[in-house]
C-alpha cells in the first residue's frame, strides 16, 4: 500500500529527515517541531522516492498521522515521553504486527494479518516509536530477490534478506529500522546502501513473534545512519524474553552512553583475512590496505586459526537443515509458488544427517574459543563488510561469505560506510566483537568512524 498525500517539494520540513535519530529525538523532546511534522516530512520523502526503490511492503499514510497525532496529545499533556518518542521506525515484513499485514516476502502468506506484536514491536510502541510500516523482505528472509533497489543506485541489489529497511534508511523515508540476520542479512545490505548496520550478540534481542528460519542463527538487528542511533535504538531493544530460549534473564549494557563515551585508551584493531578473501574484488583488497595503513600502529594483522576455513559450510549445513524443519509447512502448502533459492536450501537441509547437523551446533564454541587469543590482543577484529560493491542486477543480493561466520560465532558485528568503489557504490568496513562485549565494539566503531571523518575533513582542508 502506498503512503497517501501529496508530496511537497523539498523545504524546512524535508530536511528534518536529514538529521540523525539521536538529534530527532532530542528536538522532539524539547517541542521544536511536532511528531505530526516528522511522519508528514518522511511520508512526503517515501511518495517520492518508493515508485523507484520499492522498499515497502506495507504502508499506510493515515495509519503513520495517526499515531504521530497521539503523540503529539500525549506530549501535550505533560506526561513523561518515551526514549524514541516520535521517531519512524521501519519494520522488516518477517516481524509480527498486530493487525498489519505480515507476509514475510512469501506469497504462500499473502494477506497474513497476525493478532499480536512481536516482542520488538512491542518494545518500540512502548518507546514511542511511530511504526513507519512494514520494510521489504526477501522471501522467507532467504535468498530469492525482492523488488528493492540500491538509493545510491537503482541499477544495482540493496542485498537482503533485510533490504527494505536498508534501503529505506539509506534513502532518507526513516531514520531507523529493524532487520535480521541469519547470515549477512544486517551487515551486507547496510555495507550496499552505505548506512550502519549493527547485528548484536546471538540471543541479545528477543526473536518472539518473529519468522524463524534457522533458530540457532537467526539474530535480530538494526539500521541507522550513525553508530549512536544503531546504539540508540539496539539498547531499547536488548532484554530477556521466557518465550525466547536464546535470551538470558540478565541486565542490558548501556550501549547508548557507552558508545558515545571516549574509549579509556586507544582502540586496537586487528584485522583479518576471512575465508573467501582471494576472491575478493580486488577493490575491496586496495580499500582495506589503505584504511589498516591509515590506523598504522593502531591495527595489526591477525590470522584466523585454520579451523574457520570449514566455518562457511557449518553455518550453511546448520541453517539448512533448520530450515528444512521451519519451513516445511511453506513447502507443503506452496512449494509450487516458492523461489528456486528457497527450495534449493530446503532440500539441501533434508539431506544432512542428524549425525553432521548435531556436529556442526558444537561449532560455535570451538570457534569461539579460538578466537579468544586474538581477542586478547583487540578491541575488534577488523574485516570487509563484503567481498565487493553491490552486484549490478536484482537478480541476486549479494555473498554473505564475510558475514555468516560471524553469525555462526554469535558475535556482535557492525558495518561502518566507510569505504567507496571506483564506481561511486558504497563499500562497508566491518568491525567484530568478542561475545556479549556489544558496548565495547559499539564504542570502539564509534572511535573509529569518527577517525575516518577528521581525516576526510583533513584531506579537504589541505
Amino acid at each position: 500500500m502506498v503512503a497517501r498525500g501529496t508530496a511537497r517539494s523539498r523545504g524546512v520540513d524535508d530536511a528534518m529527515l536529514d538529521l540523525g535519530a539521536i538529534e530527532l529525538r532530542d528536538r522532539l523532546a524539547r517541542g521544536e517541531f511536532k511528531a505530526v511534522d516528522l511522519a508528514q516530512a518522511a511520508l512526503n520523502r517515501i511518495a517520492v522516492l518508493e515508485p523507484e526503490l520499492r522498499a515497502w511492503a506495507w504502508l499506510d499514510g493515515e495509519h503513520v498521522l495517526a499515531q504521530a497525532r497521539a503523540l503529539d496529545a500525549h506530549r501535550a499533556t505533560g506526561r513523561p515521553i518515551g526514549p524514541l518518542h516520535g521517531l519512524p521506525v521501519g519494520v522488516k515484513d518477517i516481524i509480527d504486527t498486530a493487525r498489519i499485514p505480515t507476509e514475510n516476502g512469501c506469497p504462500v502468506d499473502r494477506g497474513r494479518v497476525p493478532v499480536l506484536d512481536a516482542f520488538v514491536v512491542a518494545r518500540l510502541k512502548a518507546a514511542g516509536a511511530v511504526l513507519m510500516g512494514k520494510t521489504v523482505s526477501t522471501e522467507l528472509a532467504y535468498l530469492h530477490p525482492g523488488p528493492t533497489r540500491n538509493p545510491t543506485n537503482p541499477a544495482h541489489t540493496p542485498g537482503g534478506s533485510s533490504s527494505g529497511s536498508a534501503a529505506a534508511v539509506a534513502a532518507g523515508m526513516v531514520p531507523l529500522a529493524i532487520g535480521t540476520q541469519t547470515g549477512g542479512s544486517v551487515i551486507r545490505p547496510a555495507a550496499y546502501c552505505g548506512i550502519t548496520g549493527f547485528k548484536p550478540s546471538f540471543g541479545a534481542i528477543p526473536r518472539t513473534g518473529i519468522l524463524s528460519q534457522s533458530p540457532s542463527l537467526d539474530t535480530v538487528g538494526v539500521f541507522a545512519r550513525s553508530v549512536e542511533d544503531a546504539a540508540l535504538l539496539a539498547e531499547l531493544l536488548f532484554g530477556h524474553d521466557p518465550a525466547d530460549s536464546a535470551t538470558l534473564p540478565a541486565p542490558p549494557p548501556r550501549l547508548l552512553s557507552t558508545a558515545l563515551a571516549s574509549p579509556p585508551v586507544t582502540p586496537m584493531l586487528a584485522f583479518v583475512r576471512p575465508p573467501g578473501w582471494a576472491d575478493a574484488d580486488p577493490q575491496t583488497h586496495a580499500a582495506m590496505r589503505e584504511l589498516t595503513t591509515a590506523l598504522g600502529e593502531q591495527c595489526f594483522e591477525a590470522t584466523l586459526p585454520s579451523v574457520f576455513d570449514e566455518a562457511p559450510l557449518i553455518r550453511e549445513r546448520i541453517n539448512f537443515a533448520e530450515m528444512a524443519k521451519c519451513c516445511f509447512a511453506y513447502e507443503r502448502r506452496g512449494r509450487d509458488v516458492l523461489g528456486e533459492e528457497t527450495l534449493a536450501a530446503i532440500d539441501a537441509g533434508k539431506a544432512v544427517l542428524a549425525r553432521d547437523y548435531l556436529a556442526a551446533l558444537d561449532w560455535p564454541h570451538i570457534l569461539n574459543a579460538a578466537l579468544g587469543p586474538v581477542f586478547d590482543r583487540c578491541d575488534a577484529i577488523l574485516t570487509p563488510a563484503t567481498p565487493g560493491p553491490a552486484p549490478s542486477g536484482l537478480g541476486s543480493t549479494g555473498s554473505s561469505i564475510f558475514n555468516g561466520i560471524w553469525t555462526l560465532c554469535g558475535t556482535p558485528a557492525i558495518t561502518l560506510p566507510l569505504l567507496e568503489a571506483e564506481n561511486g557504490l558504497p563499500m562497508g568496513a566491518q568491525l567484530v566483537g568478542r561475545r556479549g562485549d556489544d558496548a565495547r565494539l559499539l564504542r570502539t566503531a564509534r572511535w573509529l568512524a569518527t577517525q575516518a571523518l577528521g581525516a576526510a575533513y583533513e584531506g579537504v582542508s589541505r
